[in-house]
């Protein structure tokens, strides 16, 4: 009896509203939510709120001259160790003359923005690299010249060799060689300039 009375409860029950209430709850729990009344998320091309036109033309204006200054006055702290400096001593000699394009060899790492690692790099030496690349203003950047400043090079595997600077000092720019020549240098230092020149450190500043 119980079941011939669940059966005629049943079938009692509209299967049309069974159907629309079990579309409903999937819709409500598969659906994304609607976007409408939802503000849109900034682009990073799209300019600062409040910010107007003159503004960012000024702002531009004072990184280009800020980087004409530092492309034009690149002074290397002289970190020579190997037989890579004797090439770094050439590029700065008469015959290349480092000086017309404004790169001017400096003794204290403190008027200094750029140091050239040239040469091997040993483990009792890591220390005084680090401490004089800490003791370099900033901005700063680093230049790694020759193999052995690069990655050990011919003394790869030796017991008292640093296999690459980059693991002591951030490094910017590698010049392979064993030695490299004056001009592969020369290569790297225009290659900075060109770096330098796309910074905007005024306009990351302004947008904090």
């Amino acid at each position: 009896m119980a079941t011939l009375a669940a059966r005629k409860a049943m079938a009692a029950v509209n299967p049309r509203l069974v159907h629309a209430a079990s579309t409903s709850c999937r819709l409500l729990h598969t659906d994304p939510p609607s976007l409408s009344g939802v503000p849109a998320v900034p682009t990073p091309s799209m300019p600062p709120s409040g910010l107007p036109k003159s503004a960012d033309y000024a702002i531009a204006k004072v990184d280009a001259l800020m980087n004409w200054a530092r492309v034009g006055s690149i002074w290397p702290v002289t970190f020579g160790l190997a037989c890579c400096a004797v090439e770094m001593m050439q590029a700065g000699a008469a015959r290349y003359d480092l000086d017309r394009f404004g790169i001017i060899f400096r003794p204290s790492p403190r008027q200094s923005d750029c140091m050239i690692v040239a040469g091997t790099l040993t483990n009792k030496m890591a220390p005084a690299l680090r401490k004089i690349y800490d003791q370099m203003p900033e901005p700063r950047w680093v230049i790694s010249m020759g193999s052995c400043a690069n990655g050990g090079g011919y003394y790869h595997y030796s017991y008292s060799v640093v296999r690459g600077c980059d693991r002591i000092v951030p490094v910017d720019f590698f010049v392979p060689g064993c030695p490299p020549t004056a001009e592969a240098l020369i290569f790297s230092l225009l290659q900075l300039q060109k770096k330098i020149g796309r910074r905007k450190d005024f306009a990351i500043w302004w947008s904090k």
